[in-house]
């Protein structure tokens, strides 16, 4: 299995640095005055860094998956959680939850809401959405998801975050069983659908 990550020719590069500031990721460093790759493990291979290099000098590869670093199976934590950083490639375990930024904050028992399934976050409204459609759906694409739920909060933005993970799904082209939770202010419960049966229940 191969995934996309971006290679750099330092006979291009001028040492401007418009590529590290655009990666979000850490993945680009400058060294002696000339960008280079110093941690390829956690590129997503969207290639964010490409349109900023007023050399041409990036140009995104293939290479073989490997092992994601970010996974501590023995705690059952897992690193990073927000969207904007996780690499599309990395392997995911069969139960996921997508939650809005807010959700944490506002819920007492949060994490008695996730259990030991693994949780990504991000924010609908401020979080930057280029690329986050395809980021889902490779994620979706490579990893046998069993089950996935999304919490939200009650406010309209936080509806964002449905509409992407949804379209994400059906891009990826599987059959994913969907629970969207939806969050008062004050952190209750207050909705649970089902996207396979379509039952509504109410707190």
């Amino acid at each position: 299995m191969t995934r996309k990550v971006i290679e750099i020719d330092e006979t291009k590069c001028n040492g401007c640095g418009q590529c590290v500031a655009a990666c979000h990721e850490g993945v680009i460093a400058l060294v002696n005055g000339k960008a280079k790759v110093v941690n390829e493990l956690l590129c997503d291979g969207l290639g964010s860094c490409i349109p900023q290099c007023p050399q041409g000098a990036i140009r995104l590869v293939e290479r073989p998956t490997g092992e994601c670093p970010h996974i501590f199976a023995k705690t059952q934590s897992f690193w990073p959680i927000q969207l904007a950083l996780v690499a599309p490639f990395a392997p995911f375990p069969k139960d996921l939850v997508i939650a809005a930024d807010c959700t944490a904050f506002v819920t007492p028992n949060f994490h008695e809401l996730l259990g030991e399934r693994r949780v990504l976050i991000a924010c609908p409204k401020l979080d930057p959405p280029r690329g986050y459609g395809e980021k889902l759906a490779e994620i979706f694409r490579r990893n046998a998801i069993d089950s996935l739920e999304i919490l939200h909060m009650e406010v309209p933005c936080c509806f964002g975050l449905v509409r992407l993970v949804e379209e994400s799904v059906r891009r990826s082209g599987k059959t994913i069983p969907l629970v969207i939770t939806t969050l008062s202010i004050r952190g209750e419960v207050i909705q649970k659908v089902s996207r396979t049966t379509l039952e509504e229940e109410s707190y």
